[in-house]
């Protein structure tokens, strides 16, 4: 039995040593940052869709331009009878009718050939299209400057959630460290708990109510631990990295209290710096291009086409002869839709339609920003607030704390006493935790807000 439990004992631990070690690293809040920028699928999708706009204007930009197209041909015709002229050549005088007769001779005008090659180069520029070309143009230039803030959006709100999944850690951990001196402060108190029960200066139900503290004390512990853990795998999944990686927070909140603009102020900048509002404006100037581009329909199209032509055989040239000959043309081409079932009409109502929806868009953004500029500064005045309030109460339920303790330990004060200033000692560090955290984040908010 003593070998078989060494033999597992050996096993366990060679088992153990050729797991991975797990991953730790120690990142600040700058580096956290990089770190979730870079591994960001969502900022990657919104990248690919920048590019993917830019090159649709890019292809849009084309139709204005002139175009050369190259074709080639080959037909096999079916023989056909070669079409001849007669002609006459000489004559003949028969004596005894005294008549001249003419002997003719079949010319051929056309040759029977059956191979036909063509090859053809077509060069064609837009002269006049009524702004249909010019409007699409403009129209896929403005997407793609849409596109391109919705970019810049989504690196705002990674940015933000990046910062908001750090100090979570952040607050995590600090709830855990004070409730474990909580704990440590708690048993303390149940040990001196002891003395003086055994010295008689305390009874057995103050003994219990300090063991009923500790064990609530433990569990709130279990749950500190729990969150942090949670806390972590959040954060890793916001920066891209494994869940099992062992985050080291090197950066603290360091308040550094900044004199805003009033509300009024910070909107109007919002508006000038946002990426919504630079995004729907030039969603609207595309839809107003789209609108240009769809009355174009009404206008004639005309188009300066040339042609050059090498063919086998050319049928400029007479009597055709099965050789390669080349030749061109040069043409101004003019076209108009005299009746297409009011599908230019359709296309204008479409147009006006998504202008309209635009221009509504827009409205509503202005709106969103408004009242999110709104909240997040009276948030932050909010935060502010109670981190002051907050930083004079953990003072105070310090000072409470100690005093407190030190007449509990002679015996001059009531045991529920010292339980009450240790609960209302970690509450106070609770509560300065969490307003330090959320006027971080309230700084966060209101910056990005803002367009910062």
């Amino acid at each position: 039995m003593k070998t078989r439990f060494i033999k597992t004992i050996l096993l366990l631990v060679a088992f153990a040593l050729s797991l991975p070690a797990q991953q730790k690293q120690t990142l600040t809040i700058e580096q956290a940052i990089q770190i979730g920028m870079e591994n960001s699928k969502a900022l990657r999708t919104s990248q690919y869709k920048v590019q993917a706009a830019d090159a649709k204007a890019s292809e849009t930009n084309t139709l204005g331009l002139p175009s050369l197209k190259f074709s080639g041909t080959y037909t096999r015709l079916s023989p056909v009878p070669a079409l001849t002229l007669p002609f006459p050549v000489y004559g003949i005088n028969d004596p005894s009718t005294n008549i001249v007769q003419f002997q003719t001779m079949n010319y051929p005008l056309t040759s029977d050939i059956v191979n036909n090659y063509g090859l053809k180069a077509t060069l064609q520029q837009p002269l006049f299209t009524g702004g249909k070309i010019s409007g699409a143009i403009d129209a896929a230039e403005y997407a793609a400057q849409a596109t391109q803030e919705d970019h810049k959006k989504d690196q705002a709100e990674v940015l933000y959630n990046i910062k908001a999944a750090y100090w979570n850690l952040y607050r995590a951990n600090e709830f855990k460290r004070f409730v474990d001196e909580n704990v440590d402060q708690i048993k303390s108190h149940a040990g001196d708990a002891e003395n003086l029960f055994k010295q008689g200066l305390l009874t057995k139900n103050d003994v219990m109510k300090v063991r009923v503290q500790l064990s609530d004390a433990l569990v709130r512990q279990i749950d500190a631990k729990n969150n942090v853990q949670l806390a972590m795998y959040m954060l890793n999944n916001t920066l891209g990295l494994p869940l099992q990686t062992e985050i080291e927070l090197a950066s603290t909140i360091t308040i550094t209290d900044r004199d805003w603009a009033p509300a009024d102020q910070l909107i109007t900048s919002a508006f000038e710096k946002r990426p919504e509002m630079l995004g729907m404006n030039a969603r609207v100037k595309a839809s107003e291009a789209g609108l240009t581009s769809a009355r174009g329909g009404w206008w004639p199209q005309i188009y300066l086409v040339g042609n050059y032509n090498y063919n086998r055989p050319n049928q400029r040239y007479f009597p055709a002869t099965d050789d390669f000959k080349d030749s061109w043309d040069v043409s101004v081409a003019v076209s108009f839709d005299l009746w297409n079932w009011n599908q230019t009409g359709h296309q204008t109502t479409q147009a006006q339609a998504q202008l309209a929806q635009a221009q509504e868009g827009l409205s509503m953004t202005k709106d969103g920003i408004t009242l999110e500029v709104t909240q997040s500064y009276l948030n932050i005045q909010k935060a502010k607030e109670r981190r002051i309030v907050s930083e004079q109460g953990v003072s105070q339920a310090e000072e409470n704390y100690r005093m407190t303790d030190g007449i509990y330990k002679q015996g001059l004060v009531a045991n529920s006493e010292l339980l009450d200033a240790e609960v209302a000692l970690l509450q106070a560090k609770l509560n300065l935790t969490q307003s330090l955290v959320e006027y971080e984040l309230a700084i966060a908010q209101l910056s990005k807000a803002i367009g910062e």
